[in-house]
């Protein structure tokens, strides 16, 4: 088990090609469970005879060691047959979202390169060569093993292209794993929910890493609140990831739905992603308890990361934590210097094997300030080293000259009882340069009595007056995903577009 801050112990064995991880848990119980969906599970020994037949699939298609592979496939069996087809034959997997508009499909795929691309008939591309979702080998391919090949890089994941030009994210670390490291304060062999969406780096990995140690994911396919409760009490789930979009969905469950299943074997709910709002954080502290509350600040690129305890956020109510073992952490100004604690400035860390050393871009490049990087987000540092965000600085609104960071007037808003989600944008104001707008998602039988001065009377009791959103529109539709993740630049072009 991690300790406190996350630092993983010390390995029991060596590291194995991810590849023949599957095997290597089967070899003493092939009947140990992998992965259930749809209340099918899957076994190590037939998720591995499956897989072995997939990349006998995969390798008639042209597939070869060090090639990268695009999967678009929704979170399933076949998802998680794939990739690890993909790793058996020395290839890297390259993720994303299976409801891609073809435009944005085809940016990522002409930057990956990929020998082949996964997805549904839907998605197929001209120019590339294509397996399409549901076409199973034939009866006649082996479920043998495959040479043992390791792939250079074990994961590409995309980002950015919700907003623009989307860039690919390419993991460092090759394809090999011990299977007796655990961290995070998860042991071998435990069962793992996977609430989020696989094409998001944090299902993927924490998912993944699960089963490289021998554990049982239990997969949500979609996320729904009141289902995760059933399957964390059905299962015995004592791991699990979410993101503070969840946690709220959870919270507004009706309390005798909320409490109507047995949690009491859920030991660890990490979340990260997003600022996690400090009421919700507290309801969730007293709900299951300090001690199985945990946070990481961090992303894709690993370049650091911060972690906290419940029980340190007690006492440092709002932090995201300390940096972790293996990073440095400054909070730089605008001019390259460090701040003093309690300055806002951007967050930039370096790895302690050096700028880079955990990722490299494709089709974009690093924000940094020398050999310090940052994920481009705000923050400060306390007079005891714990870290608190404020926003992203491309989020930040400059109205009338104040700053005003979203994230606070979101959290604010969304703790109306009415309220399901809340997204603040910056809209051109001629007065003020830029003034504040929120957009709010209620309940469907709420929607026409949505009252905008009553919100702005909600919010007067915990927002200084400059903060409060000038314009409100209500609407029913969900403003994030799974993964907690908004399409902000593009709610504000359509709003835009339409003034």
């Amino acid at each position: 088990m991690a300790d406190e801050q996350g630092k993983e112990p010390v390995a029991a064995s060596a590291p194995l090609p991810i590849g023949v991880l599957l095997a290597h848990h089967a070899q003493n119980d092939p009947a140990r469970p992998a992965v259930t969906f749809e209340d099918v599970t899957v076994t190590y020994g037939a998720l591995d005879a499956r897989s072995n037949r997939k990349a006998r699939q995969l390798a008639a298609l042209g597939v070869n060691e060090g090639d990268v592979v695009t999967i678009a496939l929704p979170n399933g069996l076949a998802f998680y047959e794939t990739v690890f087809a993909i790793w058996k034959l020395g290839a890297t997997p390259s993720v994303v979202s299976a409801k891609l508009p073809a435009a944005e499909l085809r940016a990522i795929v002409e930057l990956a390169r990929p020998r082949l691309v996964v997805g549904e008939a839907a998605v197929r591309l001209e120019g590339w060569s294509f397996l399409c979702a549901g076409d199973e080998p034939t009866a006649d391919v082996s479920a043998a093993p495959l040479p043992t090949r390791i792939a250079p890089r074990w994961k590409i994941m995309t980002s950015g292209g919700s907003t623009g030009r989307p860039k690919l994210i390419v993991d460092n670390q090759p394809g090999v794993y011990d299977p007796a490291m655990v961290a995070l304060n998860r042991s071998p062999g435990e069962t793992t929910l996977n609430p989020g969406p696989l094409y998001h780096n944090s299902p993927f990995a924490f998912s993944m890493r699960a089963l490289f140690t021998g554990g049982h994911v239990v997969e949500m396919g979609r996320f729904d609140a009141l289902r995760a409760l059933q399957l964390i009490g059905r299962h015995k789930v004592s791991w699990v990831n979410l993101v503070p979009t969840m946690m709220s969905r959870i919270w507004k469950l009706p309390a005798e739905e909320r409490d109507a299943f047995d949690l009491s074997s859920l030991k660890t709910v990490f979340h990260m992603a997003s600022v996690c709002p400090a009421w919700l954080k507290q309801a969730w502290i007293e709900w299951l308890g300090a001690e199985k509350i945990f946070e990481i600040y961090g992303g894709t690129e690993v370049m650091g990361m911060t972690l906290i305890t419940g029980s340190e956020w007690l006492a440092h109510r709002g932090s995201v934590g300390k940096v972790m073992p293996g990073y440095q952490m400054r909070i730089l100004d605008e001019d390259g210097r460090v701040c003093r604690p309690g300055e806002v400035g951007g967050i930039y860390f370096l790895p302690d094997a050096g700028r880079s050393s955990t990722y490299r871009y494709i089709g974009a490049e690093a924000k940094a300030s020398g050999d310090w990087e940052t994920y481009g987000d705000l923050g400060h540092v306390d007079e005891d080293g714990y870290l608190y965000i404020a926003d992203r600085r491309t989020d930040m609104i400059i109205s009338g000259g104040a700053n005003i960071f979203p994230a606070e007037v979101e959290a604010a808003l969304e703790q109306h009882p009415d309220v399901r989600s809340a997204i603040v944008i910056g809209l051109p104001d001629a007065d003020l340069g830029h003034r504040t707008h929120a957009i709010v998602q209620v309940a469907k039988d709420a929607c026409d009595g949505a009252d905008a001065d009553a919100l702005r009377a909600f919010l007067a009791d915990r927002l200084v007056r400059y903060k409060i959103p000038r314009t409100f529109e209500f609407c029913t539709e969900h403003l994030r995903d799974d993964a907690g993740k908004a399409r902000r630049s593009q709610l504000r072009e359509t709003r835009l577009a339409n003034a």
